[in-house]
C-alpha cells in the first residue's frame, strides 16, 4: 500500500523510477529500525486510513514526519524536516510545497497547527489516543519499548507529564472532524493511563 502511494505521489514530479525506488527504500529502512515499535510503517498506514483529506503536502508529511526517530533526543522533528527537504529537492518538488511540508513536520513537535490542513494531519497523528482499549494498550506497550533505555521510574514520571499535558487541554483534537470522532474515547484512555501510572509512581 505505502510503496504504491509513495510512487504515485513522486510521479507528480519525476519519472525517474530509480530515484523514486531509492527514496522509498530509505523510508522503509528508517521506519523498520529495530528500535522502533510504534513509529513504524504501520503508523504511516494508520494516518492514511484516518485522514479525511489528502493533498501533496500532507502525503509527503506522512512519509517524512517521523523519518528520524531517536527516543533519547528531542530534535527528531527538526532532523526529519531537514531529511525531508533534501529528498523533496532531489525529486524536484516546488520550493513552496517543500517549505509547507517542512512547516507541517515541525508542527508535530508541539502539535500546534498553523492551518486547518495542518490541524487535520496533527490530529490524525494522535488518532491512536482515541482508539479502542485493546489497540490503545498495544500502543502504550510499543511506546514503552521505544523508551526501553529508561527505567520504569524515569519513564513513568515523564509519561505522566505527557498525559497530564493532554488532559489539561480544552481539546485534544483541534479539528472538528477528529474532535467529534475521537475526543471522548481519547480522554477515557488518557485518564485511565494517568490514574494507573500515578499509582505506580506513588
Amino acid at each position: 500500500m505505502l510503496k504504491n502511494k509513495f510512487q504515485t505521489l513522486c510521479q507528480n514530479f519525476t519519472k525517474d523510477t530509480n530515484l523514486i525506488n531509492t527514496l522509498w527504500q530509505e523510508i522503509k529502512k528508517q521506519y523498520s529500525e529495530p528500535t522502533r515499535h510504534y513509529h513504524t510503517l504501520k503508523h504511516l498506514e494508520s494516518i492514511y486510513k484516518v485522514l479525511p483529506k489528502l493533498d501533496i503536502v500532507t502525503e509527503f508529511a506522512i512519509f517524512y514526519h517521523d523519518i528520524v526517530y531517536d527516543a533519547i533526543h528531542n530534535d527528531n522533528e527538526e532532523k526529519s524536516a531537514l531529511f525531508c527537504e533534501k529528498q523533496l529537492t532531489l525529486l524536484g518538488v516546488d520550493n513552496e510545497l517543500v517549505q509547507e511540508t517542512i512547516q507541517l513536520i515541525l508542527e508535530t513537535k508541539r502539535h500546534e497547527a498553523s492551518s486547518q490542513r495542518n490541524a487535520l494531519f496533527l490530529d490524525a497523528d494522535l488518532a491512536i489516543l482515541g482508539s479502542n482499549k485493546i489497540i490503545y494498550q498495544s500502543y502504550t506497550k510499543n511506546l514503552r519499548k521505544e523508551y526501553a533505555i529508561y527505567n520504569d521510574a524515569i519513564y513513568n514520571e515523564g509519561r505522566n507529564k505527557v498525559l497530564m499535558h493532554f488532559l489539561e487541554k480544552e481539546r485534544i483534537y483541534v479539528s472538528t472532524y477528529f474532535y467529534e470522532k475521537y475526543e471522548q474515547k481519547a480522554r477515557r484512555n488518557l485518564e485511565s493511563a494517568f490514574l494507573s501510572l500515578s499509582k505506580e509512581i506513588n
